[in-house]
């Protein structure tokens, strides 16, 4: 099961899907289930059915809207074989919307023109998508006091929200499927305290599910090594001069600084400060891809530190009929949920939910990655070629940081070429592991690896889930 703040989980015969057999868990809220919505055939439930409300410290945990929990989600999944959980946070400001970036966007078996998607993950696994922190997309707190501080506050929201689903015996996940947490984005600091979080619950004998995973796509796990990457990297590629390579390593040493001090509210203005730089040096450089100018990518949202932030949704447009994935949102997906409260938009808590974490925004957790591993857990970590706010360089950086004991074999072993399908004449990027830790490195993709790159993307998701090939 992959974690993405929404249910999205279908029928293999009528889907293809970007993720695994999955529980697209996007730890920014509350859960959307949308679990037949387009052409899909047949009567499924459209998240229109209640169950009881589930209070937990300060949030509410549910399914459609932030007043409910749907104790019996009616998931279908595709293969039958497991479930696995997916976090998400794409946009950097902590508040985009898995349920709709990560599903129509990425990976659902919808696309943002509410169209079948060939590379939708459901040919791996079963999705859940889920809004978290409570905030995110249809999520919502009627008091901003409740929107949650830190990343161990979202991940006891989920782990709260994944007890109500794993634990209901009338419900047909269980223990047989491992769940496996996949994150993109700032998601990847929640799905390492989700995987935390969730493995002593089940060690508590409070969460009945066995961790297969956490996986970890351009993931901010150490600021401070990406803004340090970012100077250097856009030099190299003739993106900057000297002059703005001199800044950008000025302000990057004052981040850093910041970051060992603790003052990580300063380091999050800092950041805004070096993005606003590195914007100016480059001619407004594409932070999710750094071959492109920012504007001129249609998979994504904009980058620009003061445009990103605005009381608006981010936006997604669609390059076939230029559909906007906000319009989409509280258009016909609101429609089809019937549960969302007439004064609730998608993405309306958006700025709300960053400024709460803007003292969390810049905390590293290499340290949390080193206590999944030394617990056992299997870790992957992937991150696209031309990716610039987290840079290849700068996972790199932070993978070399860790205290694990099997780091410095794994650094020693050679890294084996992947493809796409049975055509061997194209390197689409590489791969290396060693015990339970692995690392893809995927060519010609920048943020957003499964849009840029889905014929590889859904086999490396085959590999970590162990899904056989269909």
């Amino acid at each position: 099961m992959v974690l993405n703040m929404g249910i999205s989980v279908l029928n293999k015969k009528t889907v293809p899907m970007q993720y695994l057999c999955v529980l697209f868990l996007c730890v920014l809220g509350c859960i959307t289930s949308v679990t037949s919505i387009g052409n899909s055939s047949g009567g499924t439930t459209d998240g229109s059915e209640h169950g009881d409300m589930l209070k937990f410290g300060h949030v509410h945990i549910c399914f459609g809207g932030c007043t409910r929990v749907l104790i019996n989600p009616n998931i279908q999944p595709n293969r039958g074989l497991r479930f696995y959980g997916f976090k998400e946070g794409h946009d950097m400001s902590v508040g985009a919307s898995g349920v709709g970036f990560g599903n129509f966007g990425e990976i659902g078996r919808l696309d943002i023109d509410l169209k079948s998607r060939n590379s939708t993950w459901l040919q791996k696994a079963d999705l859940l998508f889920v809004d978290s922190p409570v905030g995110t997309g249809f999520s919502y707190v009627e008091d901003e006091s409740l929107f949650v501080k830190t990343d161990v506050e979202a991940a006891t929201d989920v782990t709260t929200l994944l007890k109500a689903v794993y634990n209901n015996n009338e419900n047909e996940i269980t223990v047989r499927r491992p769940l496996y947490i996949f994150a993109e984005s700032y998601g990847g600091k929640f799905a390492v305290t989700v995987g935390l979080a969730a493995l002593q619950a089940i060690e508590k004998g409070e969460l009945k599910v066995q961790l297969g995973g956490v996986a970890l796509g351009d993931s901010w796990i150490s600021p401070e090594d990406f803004v340090l990457s970012w100077g250097p990297l856009l030099k190299d590629v003739s993106r900057i001069d000297d002059v703005g390579l001199n800044q950008s390593n000025s302000l990057a040493l004052k981040i850093q600084q910041q970051i060992t001090d603790g003052q990580y509210t300063d380091a999050t203005g800092s950041w805004f400060d070096l993005e606003q730089t590195i914007s100016d040096s480059s001619n407004d450089v594409d932070f999710y891809n750094f071959m492109l100018d920012d504007g001129n990518d249609p998979t994504s949202p904009t980058t620009k530190a003061s445009t990103r932030f605005e009381k608006k949704p981010y936006t997604m447009v669609s390059q076939t009929n230029l559909n906007d994935l906000g319009s989409i949102m509280n258009g016909p997906i609101r429609q089809k949920l019937k549960i969302i409260p007439t004064d609730v938009q998608w993405g309306g808590q958006k700025v709300g939910v960053f400024s709460a974490m803007e003292g969390e925004f810049m905390r590293p957790r290499i340290a949390e990655v080193d206590e999944l591993l030394s617990k056992g857990v299997n870790v992957t970590v992937y991150n696209g070629q031309i990716d610039l706010i987290c840079a290849t360089t700068g996972t790199e950086a932070w993978v070399k940081k860790l205290k694990w004991d099997g780091l410095s074999t794994y650094l020693n072993l050679r890294r084996t070429p992947l493809y796409c399908g049975e055509d061997k004449s194209t390197t689409k990027g590489f791969f290396k592991s060693y015990q339970n830790f692995a690392f893809y490195w995927i060519l010609g993709a920048g943020h957003f690896v499964p849009v840029d790159q889905p014929c590889v993307s859904l086999e490396m998701v085959g590999s970590v889930v162990n899904t056989p090939d269909v």
